[in-house]
């Protein structure tokens, strides 16, 4: 066994408890996946990062569910580089991620971490009927056509009519299945309904959202850095949102509070990337024994 220093960071939020959690495994890209999937289950969190060099950026980023690993995810950025700060691993206010996904530049502004996630990829619409029994919900409480939309990790972005059907979503095991089966093949064992509605949880953002899941993740996700990414391409590429930059909210009513700023990049037929950034607060540290 070897031991890898780890720090456990709740990411979108100024405070611990909140936003959404992420275990950052330093050194611990050398790991093969096995160990790094099984160690993500025993966290219970959805995501956790295992790092190491790189020789195109300045560190490289794995990024594992419980059940495989994907090439990007929001939260775990952010979570990632206030880990790699708090341990002196990079200095100034910029540094390169080399993901899956490619080369995500962050920028630090005090407390505030900002990722640039990559221009969006818009897949094809999805039957609202199909998305709406995966979550349990009536096909007309889905207000515009639900899309695929990728800024690194691909979602089916769903416009919701209002809060009330935003909390009465559930996750229908069997409707969800029927889902993936009719999803591309690349990419449907991740692929998600992301549900959103306009207006958000505290009076102050301006979407809010929930991701929920299916086993052996846990239940729902408390903030989906990625997802948000996506959510605004596909606002704002329809025209939905009034303006380009807004405060984006999600898990106040899991009890864990997140926010993210967000900033969608180039005109509305051609963006070119997404700015989302948030705060992250390290709450343990400590050193997991892994590997053979």
């Amino acid at each position: 066994m070897t031991a890898y220093p780890f720090d456990w960071v709740d990411a979108f939020t100024d405070r611990p408890f909140g936003g959404n959690g992420c275990a950052v495994v330093h050194g611990g890209a050398e790991l093969g996946s096995d160990t790094c999937m099984a160690f993500t289950r025993e966290t219970s969190l959805v995501e956790c990062t295992f790092t190491g060099p790189s020789d195109v950026a300045d560190i490289r980023v794995r990024y594992f569910l419980a059940r495989q690993e994907i090439p990007f995810a929001g939260h775990p950025t952010l979570a990632t580089v206030a880990a790699l700060r708090s341990r002196g691993l990079f200095s100034g206010d910029a540094l390169t991620l080399e993901t899956g996904a490619g080369i995500i530049p962050v920028r630090l502004d005090g407390d505030l971490i900002e990722m640039t996630q990559v221009a969006p990829q818009f897949g094809p619409e999805i039957a609202p009927d199909l998305v709406a029994a995966a979550v349990g919900l009536a096909p007309d409480d889905i207000i515009a056509p639900p899309q695929i939309v990728s800024t690194g990790l691909p979602f089916v972005i769903t416009l919701l009519r209002d809060r009330d059907a935003l909390r009465a979503a559930r996750i229908d095991p069997d409707a969800m299945a029927r889902l993936r089966a009719a999803l591309p093949d690349a990419h449907a064992a991740v692929m998600e309904p992301f549900l959103v509605t306009l207006g958000g949880a505290t009076g102050q953002g301006a979407t809010f959202s929930r991701l929920l899941l299916a086993p052996p993740d846990p239940p729902e996700d408390p903030f989906t850095g990625s997802a948000t990414g996506a959510m605004a391409s596909y606002l704002w590429s329809r025209g939905l949102l009034e303006q380009r930059s807004f405060l984006a909210e999600q898990g106040h009513d899991m009890g864990r509070p997140g926010q993210a700023r967000v900033r969608a990049l180039g005109p509305l037929d051609a963006l070119q990337g997404v700015h989302v950034a948030g705060q992250a607060t390290i709450i343990m540290r400590g050193e997991a024994l892994l590997g053979g």
